[in-house]
């Protein structure tokens, strides 16, 4: 099925494999992810964590054939999201956001899809939904969480600058606040003080708004212990350029802090 463009959701197209059977949804953007996406599907499904939410693909159309609906369906995905339209990572978050609110989730998980996140926890995510938090925090960098073999660079960009700014903006400590695997409760997307359905958010911009805004409206918030693992060797999976990339979250971070994504 084809969704066409509307005022702050992409033009997308949808596969549904099966229909609505939880009250909470497991988000994963990719694009091109490779054996990567596999591997934590794979995971996913060692853990039985679709016995707990819907897991559904929000795809950047890709092309390297890690879409295939074979492999997909055999590792208990629910649905998969085409965008066909502009826009990077906020749109793909946007496309899925849309869709699980319309299906009428109760809250929403979302987590990166290469392979660098505990997938397997996305039960402690629930069960914090379902205690009344409208934003919880994975955090690698909190007692029981995990940080293997994270990028000095990385390492010190987040602690010292990233999360700083993003919990000067929320008025509550932060610690992992680059880190994607997060979840929301659907009253606190649904607020009209907050409406993350607009443009404005085309990349890393719905993440840092996401971060700050439930508790700049009294709405709780915490973090919970994961773990994220970059490998030993090879290539740092990735989709921030150290040079563009970083400048670009860096100019998210002041103009988040100054207000600029507020509705």
């Amino acid at each position: 099925m084809i969704y066409e463009k509307q005022e702050g959701v992409p033009k997308f197209a949808c596969t549904e494999y099966s229909g609505k059977t939880k009250d909470y949804v497991v988000l994963i953007p990719i694009i091109n992810e490779g054996d990567r996406i596999r591997r934590e599907l794979q995971r996913a499904k060692d853990h039985q964590v679709s016995s707990y939410a819907d897991i559904v693909i929000c795809d950047g159309e890709s092309t390297d054939g890690c879409t295939k609906e074979e492999v997909l369906r055999s590792l208990d995905v629910n649905a998969l999201l085409v965008k066909q339209d502009a826009g990077k990572q906020g749109a793909q978050l946007r496309m899925g956001i849309w869709w699980a609110l319309q299906r009428g989730y109760q809250g929403i998980i979302t987590v990166d899809g290469n392979d660098k996140d505990s997938i397997e926890d996305v039960p402690r995510f629930i069960e914090k939904l379902q205690e009344g938090y409208d934003l919880i925090q994975g955090s690698r960098f909190i007692k029981g969480g995990k940080a293997i073999n994270t990028p000095f660079i990385r390492n010190i960009s987040v602690r010292l600058i990233h999360a700083p700014v993003i919990s000067l903006t929320a008025g509550q400590w932060f610690t992992d606040t680059t880190n994607a695997y997060r979840a929301y409760s659907a009253k606190y997307l649904t607020d009209e003080r907050v409406k993350p359905l607009r443009d404005v958010f085309m990349t890393y911009e719905l993440l840092a708004y996401l971060s700050v805004r439930a508790t700049q409206l009294g709405m709780r918030a915490c973090e919970i212990p994961v773990t994220r693992a970059y490998p030993k060797k090879g290539k740092t999976p990735t989709k921030i350029s150290f040079f563009k990339g970083n400048s670009e979250l860096m100019k998210i971070l002041i103009l988040n802090l100054f207000g600029k994504y507020k509705p």
